[in-house]
C-alpha cells in the first residue's frame, strides 16, 4: 500500500470529505484496493480553495500534527455587508455605507497581529452541547460560541492593493495564522474596527504546515491516477510532512530498539521532537529530553532494521 501525501489544490465547491473520497476512488481505480487509509490534515470550507493535505497509509498518523500546524491564507473582504455565515453564501444581516481607504486598513492591521481573541462564526463545525454549531444555526437557533485565543503571525494587504486613497468596496489581505483561527471572524472584526461591516467573498489557503502551492495538484491531475497515471507523480513521501523538525539518524541497533518502543539513552541532541529514520526510511517520531529519546508515534514501513 502507498504511504505519503497528496496535496490537493481544492477547488471551490468541493468539501474536505468529498476530497478524501476522490482520493480513495482514484486509489481504488488505480488498483490499490479498498483498504487504503486516507485522511485530511485540516478542513477547508467548500467555498474556499487551496491547500488540502491528504494523508495516505502511515502518513495518516500525522494528520493530528497537521491540524496543529500554522496556515496561510489570501482572502477578500467586501465592505458594507455582513452575512449570517460571514461569507457569500449567507443572508445579509447588517449593512453600512462606510467604505475604508487602504490607509485606513493599514492603520488597523497591527491591532489584529499577534495574540488576539476572536469569536468563531456561528456557522462553524465547533460543537455546542454535542451538536455542530452550523446545524444549530441552520435550524434557526441562537448560537453563542466562546471567545478563543489565537495568534496572527502576519497580516498584510496584498502587494497589488497598495497605492489607492479612494474608498474601497473590497480589499484582499494575506494572513499567516495559528491553528484554530477563523478567517471569516478575522474579516468581520477588521471591518468592525474600520467602522463598517464586511463579508469574505474569496478565501484561498496558500500554505498548511510545510506544504504550499508548489506542492499542490489539481483535481484533474488527481483523476489521472485513476486512469492509469503513476501514483508517484502526485504522491509526496511521508517525511515531507516532517520537514519542519530535525531528523535523527539511527543505526541498525537503534532502529530495532525504536521499532520495539524502547527508550534510547545518551542521545547527544537538543531536547524536543525529532524525526527518527534509518537510512531514508521513516521509523518514528521521538521526543528527546535529557538525552533520552522516547517514541511518540511509530511508522510501520518496510526496509527498517528488525
Amino acid at each position: 500500500m502507498p504511504h505519503g501525501w497528496i496535496i490537493l489544490d481544492k477547488p471551490v465547491g468541493l468539501g474536505s470529505t468529498q476530497a478524501v473520497a476522490a482520493v480513495k476512488r482514484n486509489l481504488r481505480e488505480a488498483g490499490y484496493g479498498k483498504k487504503a487509509k486516507v485522511g485530511h490534515g485540516g478542513t477547508l470550507d467548500p467555498l474556499a480553495s487551496g491547500i488540502l493535505p491528504i494523508a495516505i497509509g502511515e502518513a495518516t498518523k500525522l494528520t493530528g500534527r497537521m491540524l496543529d500546524a500554522s496556515k496561510a491564507y489570501a482572502f477578500t473582504v467586501r465592505f458594507g455587508e455582513q452575512t449570517d455565515t460571514l461569507d457569500a453564501e449567507g443572508a445579509v444581516i447588517e449593512t453600512s455605507d462606510v467604505r475604508p481607504t487602504l490607509a485606513d486598513i493599514e492603520a488597523v492591521l497591527p491591532r489584529f497581529t499577534g495574540p488576539v481573541e476572536q469569536v468563531p462564526p456561528a456557522y462553524s463545525a465547533l460543537k455546542v452541547d454535542g451538536q455542530r454549531a452550523y446545524d444549530l444555526a441552520r435550524a434557526g437557533e441562537d448560537v453563542a460560541l466562546k471567545t478563543r485565543a489565537v495568534t496572527i503571525h502576519a497580516l498584510t494587504l496584498r502587494p497589488d492593493e497598495a497605492g489607492s486613497s479612494t474608498p474601497l468596496e473590497a480589499a484582499t489581505l494575506l494572513a499567516d495564522v495559528s491553528k484554530g483561527t477563523y478567517i471569516r471572524s478575522l474579516a468581520r472584526d477588521i471591518a468592525h474596527a474600520l467602522g463598517t461591516c464586511g463579508t469574505v467573498t474569496m478565501l484561498r489557503r496558500t500554505r498548511a504546515g510545510p506544504f504550499d502551492l508548489s506542492h499542490a495538484i489539481s483535481l484533474d491531475k488527481l483523476n489521472e491516477v485513476g486512469k492509469g497515471a503513476p501514483l508517484e507523480q502526485v504522491l509526496l513521501p511521508l517525511e515531507a510532512g516532517l520537514d519542519d523538525i530535525p531528523a535523527l539518524d539511527l543505526d541498525p541497533e537503534q532502529a530495532r530498539a525504536v521499532r520495539q518502543g524502547r527508550v534510547l539513552t545518551g542521545m547527544p541532541h537538543d531536547d524536543g521532537l525529532h524525526f527518527a529514520r534509518y537510512g531514508k526510511v521513516p521509523v518514528a517520531l521521538v521526543e528527546i529530553a535529557g538525552g533520552d529519546a522516547r517514541v511518540v508515534r511509530g511508522f510501520n514501513l518496510s526496509d527498517v532494521a528488525e
